[in-house]
């Protein structure tokens, strides 16, 4: 019995943990992490108090965790190629009978990411410039520490389009993350994106290669056994890619000039840019996947005993 179910969840976390490694380079700048036991470690954030991971009952509805995180990438929009660090992806994923699935997000967000330094700053995102107002800004910038400019990327939406299968392929979608890019800089002001809510950037990352996998036991407060109720597999290796997307322009940059740091940043980069322009890669990702060997044995609570087990890691 533990063998038939090891084998299901092992199936289903490759199809996560492949794709979603993918998303682990892209994230908000900070988050409250926890700092749960053993084999429960790298689940810092899952969603396990979310409602819709709480009424999952084992039988129709299955609860997990999954964490993905990748030590360095990279990401090109338009014009410009900037290295990304250490970043980190924790979602929910309740697996559903009919075999589609829904994705939970922790309330601050599923995405947490190491700020990257733009190239070349303000001067080489849009100096120089045909704008009197933006060459007026320029002058002011060489050898100037306002030249620094950072760029964080972050999630605007809940993903979707999850494609369990091609999780386990190579060069095929897994799932759709919509994205923003946040800008920083004293002279681009607090609102500065490249993307928005309503329209996002929206990464399909895909496998190029298939991680290499593990999987171990351990009981509800993370502590190795054998004979534990939980498993987690491991994921490691993959390198994923995406250079399908496409990217809208700047906005909301300049501290209110009427548009006119929006227009000279799109232009020096070639914002927006059309799909084939950009791209987005990321290294060594390390992906891992929680949840009940057999939660049909506590229907209809399976959700209620993960979130259970994981407080249990951490408390």
């Amino acid at each position: 019995m533990r063998f038939s179910l090891g084998a299901r969840v092992a199936t289903t976390a490759t199809a996560l943990g492949t794709a979603l490694g993918a998303f682990a380079s892209m994230g908000t700048a900070t988050a409250a992490a926890a700092v749960p036991n053993g084999e429960w470690a790298p689940f810092t954030r899952c969603p396990v108090d979310a409602p819709a991971m709480l009424a999952a009952d084992g039988l129709t509805r299955t609860p997990q965790c999954v964490v993905s995180s990748s030590p360095s990438g990279s990401i090109k929009l338009g014009k410009t190629t900037v290295t990304t660090g250490r970043t980190n992806l924790q979602i929910g994923v309740v697996q559903n009978s009919d075999g589609t699935s829904s994705v939970v997000a922790p309330a601050g967000g599923a995405l947490v990411a190491d700020s990257a330094t733009v190239p070349g700053g303000l001067l080489g995102l849009m100096c120089p410039s045909n704008i009197p107002v933006v060459t007026a800004i320029c002058e002011q910038l060489d050898d100037s520490s306002l030249n620094k400019i950072t760029a964080t990327v972050e999630s605007v939406g809940t993903p979707y389009a999850f494609d369990q299968t091609a999780g386990i392929l190579t060069d095929q979608p897994i799932v759709a993350i919509p994205v923003r890019i946040h800008l920083e800089n004293p002279f681009l002001g607090s609102k500065c994106y490249i993307g928005t809510a309503d329209n996002p950037v929206v990464l399909r990352p895909e496998n190029r290669q298939f991680p290499e996998f593990g999987m171990s036991f351990f009981r509800g407060d993370g502590t190795a056994a054998d004979d534990g109720e939980m498993s987690r597999i491991s994921l490691t290796g993959a390198t994923q890619n995406d250079s399908t997307f496409t990217v809208p322009g700047a906005s909301g940059c300049g501290l209110g000039l009427f548009g006119l740091i929006d227009a000279a940043v799109n232009a020096k980069t070639g914002l927006p840019s059309a799909s084939g322009n950009n791209s987005l890669t990321l290294n060594d990702t390390r992906t891992y996947l929680a949840g009940l060997n057999a939660p049909g044995t506590f229907a209809p609570d399976a959700g209620k005993r993960l979130s259970q087990n994981w407080h249990s890691a951490v408390d």
